[in-house]
């Protein structure tokens, strides 16, 4: 067995009105790929600041290399030979790879800078990481993926022989994320330890030998990966059985709520043609480039329509912008929920009721009793973790933020939703309770459109399935005909969808 590099015992972190961590634990082996799992709000991302120095414990110990330890700053845990690799990179887009890596420990000698020194052996480390790019690149011309790799490439330069990752195939393609598997294998091999936080099973299952799983800041366990089953693991995680994820209810389909004929926006899509009816969930799915959210986009009026019909209720409309879309009905729950769901720096009662507040302005002032009676009312109905409606969106995990997104949702008088990846990079627990807000509202006649990338969500959820691939439809299944198989051969079907004259990839 191998030798325990660092071991947290006890672990308690408290901020005020919340108990982040309450005496966790948790140990990682040399040459070990570990995952860290659980609900978003679990604890995790606080427990990876109590590692690297960022925050200090109320209470416990921590060991690296059987010695006690107590960082006080980041410096602290990189001078100890511990690096973190974050979900959202905090990288600087103007300066060069290899200043970035090197960024805090440039090379010096007699006061003076060896450029030339430290460019090549950022070209080396990049090198041994199978980069594409060299040293010299902007990190602000990078992608996501080739951002992370420099970042590995700096704990690399640091010397570090331990190494926290942290939700970092959120963003990833599959080939993308394959690749960081082959890196992160690499180091192992080599003898790095890892710590690999993710809420993806397959993350967990083509890398970490164990895995530990906190919930409700709360040490659940630590169980070896081909030892626990899926059910088991969802149990650890959420406290519950979860026997049934996709809870889609038998829903009596109503009239037609919205058509769309022929829609084309030039270098986008071409041709796209469907419908939703009420209580009706349409999946719309395809590969990377298919399309599918600046479909959505310009039916809600975001984006300019070249050509093509929208029919609301059977007549004939034209969506100009987002305000006539709600207007109508139409409400638009976005991918990027940070970016264009929230104001992360306003509270998450206000967030909530934003689209509604003129609702709550009685003459000259704003009712803000009645205000925060609905924002709390509508927290609490998609079971928001927070301590009051007060506090900021961006103090709440992804998965809550995107449960307040859904509650702003449902305080509008809206008809149709379409929903664009409602589930990305939340937890198993988060997904559960989305389904289920997703049912209640099928079956109260609500339209809904799903645009999503993962197939059993799309499987699970959905009455009809619409695929796109390169900016055309390639297909349309049944809930009963629609399997993995057909929904793939479809989303790579370029035959159909040929870009002349329309769409480009």
């Amino acid at each position: 067995m191998s030798n325990t590099v660092l071991e947290l015992r006890g672990i308690t972190k408290i901020f005020p009105g919340v108990k982040a961590l309450n005496k966790v634990q948790f140990n990682l082996r040399e040459g070990e790929i570990h995952a860290l799992m659980g609900e978003n709000g679990a604890g995790k991302s606080t427990f990876i600041k109590v590692i690297m120095g960022v925050h200090q414990a109320e209470e416990g110990e921590m060991y690296l290399n059987g010695e006690k330890v107590n960082f006080k700053s980041t410096r602290d845990a990189q001078k100890a030979g511990i690096a973190a690799i974050y979900q959202h990179v905090t990288a600087y887009p103007h300066l060069t790879a290899a200043e970035n890596i090197f960024i805090g420990h440039l090379k010096m000698r007699f006061g003076i800078v060896q450029w030339k020194e430290m460019y090549e052996e950022a070209d080396r480390l990049l090198s041994e990481l199978n980069a594409d790019f060299d040293s010299h690149a902007l990190m602000g011309n990078l992608s996501v993926a080739q951002q992370q790799m420099v970042e590995i490439a700096k704990a690399l330069s640091l010397n570090a022989r331990i190494i926290i990752m942290d939700e970092p195939t959120a963003a990833l393609t599959k080939r993308e994320s394959e690749e960081l598997y082959r890196i992160a294998l690499k180091l192992r091999d080599e003898g790095v330890a890892i710590i690999f936080i993710s809420h993806r099973f397959e993350d967990m299952y083509a890398l970490a030998s164990r895995v530990t799983v906190f919930r409700d800041a709360q040490y659940i366990g630590t169980y070896n990966v081909d030892e626990i089953t899926n059910a088991d693991l969802i149990k650890a995680m959420v406290g519950r059985e979860i026997n049934d994820l996709f809870p889609k209810p038998q829903v009596e389909l109503g009239e037609e709520l919205l058509r769309v004929e022929n829609l084309c926006r030039t270098g986008y899509f071409k041709d796209v043609s469907f419908s939703v009816r009420k209580g009706e969930i349409l999946g719309l799915t395809g590969l990377v480039g298919a399309r599918r959210t600046e479909v959505v986009q310009t039916i809600y009026g975001v984006e300019k329509l070249k050509s093509g019909k929208i029919f609301w209720e059977g007549k004939e409309v034209k969506v100009r912008n987002p305000s006539e879309a709600m207007k109508m009905g139409i409400g638009l729950l976005p991918e990027n929920r940070q970016i264009e769901g929230l104001i992360l720096d306003w509270g998450i009662g206000r967030n909530i009721t934003l689209t509604e507040l003129n609702s709550y302005v009685r003459g000259l002032f704003l009712d803000e009793k009645k205000e925060n009676e609905t924002s709390k009312e509508l927290a609490e109905r998609v079971d928001t973790k927070a301590v009051s409606v007060f506090d900021k969106a961006s103090s709440l995990s992804g998965g809550n933020q995107q449960k307040v997104v859904v509650a702003k949702a449902l305080g509008s008088d809206f008809k149709l939703l379409i929903l664009d990846e409602p589930t990305k990079g939340v937890d198993v627990g988060a997904k559960a309770a989305i389904y289920e807000i997703m049912g209640e509202l099928a079956l109260a006649g609500y339209g809904i459109i799903m645009i999503s990338s993962e197939m059993p969500e799309i499987l699970g959820m959905s009455d009809r399935i619409i695929v796109m691939c390169e900016g055309r439809v390639t297909g349309e299944l049944s809930r009963e005909e629609a399997t993995q198989e057909k929904i793939l051969a479809l989303a790579m079907d370029k035959q159909t969808s040929t870009t002349e004259g329309g769409a480009e990839s």
